[in-house]
């Protein structure tokens, strides 16, 4: 098999935008910033190959109540692309094991199993009724396909809910860190997302980001 079937990037949008203190958690084990429990982390505890900015063509949104969150919104994507609205990611270069393996993190460390090409040919496929329960395929890059994952029902069946303070600052600071934005920047683009948008006004929203 060549290398490069083995290799996938996952798109992140969400608390996986911070490296260091957050995706690097699910894949070497490790307690992550805003939690207080150890992850189980990846087979394979190699860092990441390269990571880069993606604009990803479906639109962000913060919804559900986690517990882990005091209550807030989580983010997800919805389904159908708007390419008016993009939603900044950062993929990370991985194994398929890999992203296997931080799926099963972000959804109770539940066994799974992913058929990759049948999520190429599908865009998406649902293999649980959870929070991050369906993978996205969102094309290629470099010659390796891109995946993600999000709620497997779509923003229109949705609660949107604002995200706790707590929950914000780590979006907050993965914007900065990943695209360098002001606080006026990162204010600007999440003021406009479901969850977010019509529950507080831009001048709290800059308070609470603590970038």
């Amino acid at each position: 098999m060549c290398a490069n079937q083995l290799l996938v990037w996952y798109a992140s949008y969400g608390s996986n935008l911070l490296y260091e203190d957050r995706f690097l958690g699910y894949i070497k084990g490790r307690v992550r910033r805003g939690c207080s429990q150890k992850e189980l982390g990846c087979r394979d505890k190699t860092p990441p190959i390269k990571n880069k900015t993606i604009d990803i063509p479906f639109p962000l949104y913060f919804a559900e109540r986690s517990s882990k969150w005091n209550n807030g919104g989580v983010a997800f994507i919805g389904l159908s692309r708007d390419e008016n609205n993009p939603t900044i990611g950062r993929m990370y270069l991985i194994t398929k094991e890999q992203f296997i393996d931080v799926v099963k993190q972000e959804n109770d460390n539940q066994e799974i199993s992913i058929d990759f090409e049948e999520v190429k040919r599908k865009g998406s496929k649902v293999f649980r009724e959870s929070r991050y329960g369906n993978i996205v395929y969102l094309g290629d890059d470099e010659g390796y396909p891109i995946f993600t994952f999000t709620h497997y029902k779509d923003i229109e069946d949705q609660a949107f809910n604002l995200p706790s303070d707590e929950y914000i600052q780590i979006i907050a600071a993965g914007l900065k860190e990943t695209l360098n934005w002001t606080k006026e920047e990162i204010a600007d683009y999440l003021i406009r997302k479901h969850g977010i948008r019509g529950t507080i006004d831009k001048k709290d929203l800059i308070r609470k980001l603590g970038v």
